[in-house]
């Protein structure tokens, strides 16, 4: 072998050796010694597409935003205050410049919070603002809990609140003396007063159970959400005491079954990185809905699938954000202008391979979405006929 020959074969070796590493998942070695490698954190790829790019300033038909925070309490706690995260004076603009007709403010506490929740937003302003009640958690190992439940969601009621918000608290942080031992169950029987007290007043339950699936995963370089369980590791629950995604659904689905007369908005969709199941929650079960609310990501990477969805279950959706004020640890939430034009982009147009959050790095992953480019009909009936009927409301607006 001469000494062209020996560098050859040389060359080939190294070459099957680094297609071996590729193949078997180990990364491929460094071969720029001149260079540091990049981080991933510092990582942020401009695309090379020339694609449209189009600015929805309005919705095409006035908006109920039916997910949104703009005030808050720790429902562990139990403490009965509540802290409101804006005010009328900031939200009211950009309600205005983004043709959203009304807000509902899911997290409206409970006992003296709710009623805090509904003088400060709701009742001064009852054509814009919708305030929701939620349990409390605090008194759930009192003699007596499940009927005491129903009566606070019969007395916010006739306080004013329009529906009952349900944070993933219940299944996922609830615990039989609140903060310690076994976890409370979604299905937990002490609940079923109050889902039958919300349904009889005819408040909507907005639920939220689970999490996006790769929050139960391992958090290593197979998950696609590392960077965001990096920044937040208290998000993931894998290898501790939790429920399965799995066990949680099926929690949730047995509830639904339990109280048929209940409307019950899956937020988040449920669970959207599989529209198969959601599609068949929502078969067997007439009184489910969804919300779009931090999942455009989710749906807008799967976009001929998100339209038949959208096209099939076009009565049982409802327009969402998750949106909260001067935000800064989610990205994909912060109330403002911009967030809103990025769902009415999604919604309304054909527009290809765009950011799904107002931020320099995609925050849940790393990817882009697509436009659905939904037909006026469906647009109507998700911005703002679905929540209107639920709510109650007139919805002849557009």
């Amino acid at each position: 072998m001469n000494r062209r020959q020996w560098f050859q074969a040389l060359a080939a070796a190294l070459a099957g050796s680094a297609t071996s590493r590729a193949q078997k998942g180990r990364p491929l070695a460094n071969t720029n010694l001149s260079k540091p490698p990049l981080l991933l954190a510092d990582f942020q790829p401009r695309s090379m597409l020339r694609v449209k790019r189009t600015k929805v300033a309005k919705p095409r038909f006035p908006v109920i935003d039916f997910h949104a925070h703009l005030c808050w309490t720790d429902v562990l706690k139990g403490e009965e205050t509540i802290e409101m995260l804006a005010t009328p004076k900031e939200v009211l603009p950009v309600m205005d410049r983004r043709g959203v007709r009304m807000m509902v403010t899911a997290t409206g506490g409970f006992g003296k919070g709710t009623q805090q929740a509904i003088d400060y937003w709701q009742k001064p302003r009852p054509d814009r603002f919708i305030v929701f009640t939620e349990p409390w958690y605090a008194k759930t190992a009192d003699p007596g809990y499940p009927k005491f439940q129903a009566d606070e969601i019969e007395k916010a009621h006739a306080r004013g609140a329009k529906g009952l918000k349900v944070l993933k608290t219940l299944g996922l942080f609830l615990r039989e003396r609140i903060k310690e031992g076994p976890l409370v169950k979604v299905d937990d029987r002490r609940f079923d007063p109050m889902w039958e007290a919300a349904g009889a007043l005819g408040m909507p339950v907005l639920i939220h159970t689970s999490d996006p699936v790769a929050f139960f995963l391992p958090t290593n370089r197979f998950n696609e959400r590392y960077e965001e369980l990096y920044r937040h590791p208290d998000w993931s629950f894998h290898d501790r005491d939790f429920p399965s995604d799995e066990e949680l659904q099926q929690a949730r689905l047995r509830v639904v079954a339990r109280h048929p007369k209940t409307n019950f908005v899956f937020a988040h969709v449920g669970k959207a990185e599989d529209l198969d199941f959601v599609s068949s929650c929502l078969d067997r079960y007439p009184n489910a809905y969804v919300d779009i609310a931090a999942r455009i990501g989710e749906l807008g990477r799967q976009p001929r699938a998100a339209k038949r969805f959208f096209d099939k279950y076009q009565d049982r959706i409802v327009f969402g954000t998750d949106a909260v004020p001067h935000g800064i640890e989610v990205p994909q939430q912060i109330f403002g202008d911009e967030l809103y034009q990025i769902y009415y982009r999604f919604l309304e147009t054909e527009d290809e391979y765009f950011d799904y959050a107002p931020a320099p790095v995609p925050p849940q992953g790393r990817w882009c979405i697509y436009g659905l480019g939904l037909p006026e009909s469906i647009l109507r009936k998700v911005y703002y006929q679905n929540a209107a009927r639920l709510l109650g409301l007139d919805a002849n607006w557009g």
